[in-house]
């Protein structure tokens, strides 16, 4: 008697926007993403010992060996991403299938994580959304050579519907912060395409470690410590991440509490620091914040991701989103969604 093939399989993992609390997350800081509705699918039929996958926005297809030891090396480019999760996960069968997505590439939504999640999940992984994220955490890291941190993929893994995520990236705690149901999250695409591999990504996070190797831990650093750096541009790039995890907290006290002007005057804080401390912004991206938080029922607007092109964020009064997003081209009120999901099919 012959052993049935195993069923289908249909895995589901959201992108992610980031409000607040930006290059915190590799020095064990503090965070504020949502998981969001558009997000990547996965679409596959187990069996073989190669992973072979065609993509909706790609032409060449990812075909890797489950034997993969070079993820960095795998042509076409997207399909390492595809290998670093096999070379983390390992799975005992290979698979084809599909991937199609909702999600623009390059754009600072996290589709790489998405991508790895999604994978991991239809290759059969079996754990807990900590350990879901850690595994595409290292697959990216293979894959890309860029040294992230957490946030992406654990805002993918454990995203809940209506909910914002108080990331913790020391302890890895996760504290859901409803959302207020009259406010909501506007993004727009700056039109500058960007892919963390090709920018300072790297640099920044080695000068934040070359900071701490001077003042220890940046998470428990204070600002006197940040400006006792001799080195200005370490000196520049400690006080942003100091301040930056003072206003995750202090952007949550305003939700919490309802002062939204408030909230809004945090999150253009945000974004200075991002632009002048640790030089992660560009003109155009600039000029789109500038404009966002000049129109009506915005209340701010930043970056948002590593940086270096990609989306730019508002938060507004959720009367106004509407207008808000459709007076920009690429313009998008961003709903929440829940937790990404694991459908066999």
């Amino acid at each position: 008697m012959g052993v049935s093939p195993a069923p289908p399989v249909r895995a589901f993992a959201p992108g992610r926007v980031n409000v607040i609390g930006d290059h915190t997350d590799y020095t064990g800081g503090l965070a504020l993403p949502m998981a969001i509705a558009e997000g990547t699918t996965v679409a596959v039929e187990p069996g073989g010992d190669v992973v072979r996958l065609v993509s909706d926005c790609e032409t060449e297809p990812a075909i890797v060996a489950l034997d993969v030891s070079e993820p960095a090396a795998v042509t076409p480019p997207w399909a390492r991403y595809v290998a670093g999760v096999v070379a983390a996960l390992r799975p005992a069968q290979g698979a084809t299938g599909t991937v199609t997505t909702t999600l623009p590439v390059g754009a600072g939504l996290s589709s790489s994580a998405a991508l790895e999640v999604a994978v991991a999940l239809a290759l059969g992984f079996d754990g807990d959304a900590l350990e879901l994220a850690q595994l595409c955490q290292r697959a990216e890291h293979a894959a890309s050579g860029v040294p992230c941190g957490i946030m992406d993929q654990l805002t993918s893994a454990a995203g809940v519907d209506g909910a914002l995520l108080l990331l913790d990236c020391r302890s890895l705690a996760v504290t859901p912060v409803p959302m207020p149901p009259d406010l909501a999250v506007v993004a727009v695409h700056s039109g500058q395409r960007r892919a963390l591999a090709a920018t300072a990504y790297a640099e920044r996070r080695a000068q934040c470690e070359a900071a701490e190797g001077e003042i220890g831990p940046l998470r428990d650093a204070t600002l006197a410590d940040a400006s006792a750096l001799a080195d200005p541009v370490l000196r520049r790039r400690a006080r942003h991440v100091v301040t930056e995890n003072a206003r995750v907290l202090a952007f949550v006290d305003a939700l919490e509490s309802r002062e939204y002007n408030e909230a809004g005057h945090v999150l253009v804080e945000s974004h200075a620091s991002l632009r002048d401390d640790f030089e992660v912004s560009t003109p155009e991206v600039d000029d789109l914040v500038a404009r966002l938080n000049q129109a009506d029922g915005v209340l701010g607007a930043r970056m948002t991701g590593g940086g270096f092109g990609g989306v730019v964020l508002s938060v507004c009064h959720a009367e106004a989103a509407a207008q808000v997003a459709t007076a920009y081209e690429g313009g998008v009120v961003v709903p929440s969604r829940g937790a990404s999901c694991r459908n066999a099919s």
